[in-house]
């Protein structure tokens, strides 16, 4: 058996597993660790536990040690030498005239490198950058490009919820969103109300699929021919997913019909017609769309795929 703790390098960050060894390490600590970067210093974010060989993902790298107060202040000092690295960063890309927008900077704990992340609308040539930084800094220099998803997750904000976003504030990695997740949940396909502060689409689209999939299963769709419980046929006007309730148009003696409101429970699907139709909510509003909406879906589901193939931070 193997002691394993999981440990953080920044807020909302990937937690990463390492050896524990004989030491005694709780949750709350912070360790000095080797990484693939170098040594880093980090806090112990889960508790400690025992994995057996088979499970183990490997190499798993052991602890260091404990950081110890000199430890805490050379960390606190890197903070302070970051914002100066961050200012002369800045000039140094606008004395070269790149297009580039500078995010963060991040020193390695033994100051062996200097990372910048930065966003651009294409590739950048920084050669000329490094060398100047490098002969300023006198130390490794590393330029990466990230996409703006991991910029808002480093910059912060608050949401259309009023709460601060979910990327800066808990998720430590991001999940695929589509746009099929917000027909799933009847949600206007307008690309202003389903993207975030980012320009994406909302990471919260992922949060909730599971359970709309789930209460979908039991709904007819519009168009649908039913059977209504007290023996009446019509056809399914809209549906409210989550109160689990379906509008039909039933056939009322002398040729009349009525919108009526009944639970999911109570219809009886006689004949489908879900091809090419949805479900529209009758709580929502219109989820059709215009043409130059499309045009934006489309976009944003092409700069989704671009986005994957950019560097992400904790790479």
């Amino acid at each position: 058996m193997n002691r394993v703790i999981g440990v953080r390098f920044r807020y909302a960050g990937k937690i990463y597993d390492f050896s524990a060894g004989d030491m005694d390490i709780r949750k709350g600590m912070h360790v000095i660790v080797e990484t693939s970067r170098g040594v880093e210093y980090g806090e112990v974010v889960t508790d400690l536990r025992e994995v057996p060989d088979q499970k183990l993902v490997k190499p798993l790298k052991d602890i260091i040690r404990i950081a110890t107060e000199e430890d805490e202040r050379h960390e606190a000092e890197n903070a302070e030498k970051q914002k100066e690295a961050f200012r002369i960063c800045r000039e140094k890309i606008r004395k070269h005239g790149l297009e580039m927008k500078l995010i963060d900077c991040e020193y390695t704990f033994d100051n062996s490198k200097v990372l910048f992340y930065f966003t651009a609308d294409g590739r950048v040539d920084f050669r000329e950058l490094v060398k100047d930084l490098a002969s300023v800094f006198r130390t490794r220099i590393e330029l990466r490009q990230v996409g703006v998803r991991d910029e808002t997750k480093i910059l912060g904000g608050l949401g259309v919820c009023g709460r601060a976003l979910c990327c800066h504030s808990y998720l430590s990695d991001f999940v695929p969103v589509s746009i099929k997740m917000a027909k799933e949940q009847n949600l206007s396909l307008n690309p202003v109300k389903i993207s975030g502060v980012c320009g994406r689409l909302m990471c919260c689209l992922k949060n909730e699929e599971e359970v709309y999939e789930e209460l979908n299963r039991s709904l007819p769709y519009v168009g649908d021919q039913v059977e209504t419980a007290d023996g009446l046929t019509g056809e399914v006007n809209s549906v409210s997913i989550l109160k689990q309730m379906v509008k039909v148009v039933v056939n009322l003696p002398h040729d009349e019909k009525e919108i009526r409101e009944y639970p999911a429970s109570d219809i009886r699907v006689k004949s489908s017609r879900k091809k090419g139709r949805g479900r529209k909510n009758s709580n929502a509003g219109s989820s059709g769309s215009s043409a130059s909406e499309e045009k934006e879906l489309m976009e944003l589901e092409s700069l989704e795929k671009k986005d994957k193939s950019k560097s992400r931070i904790n790479d």
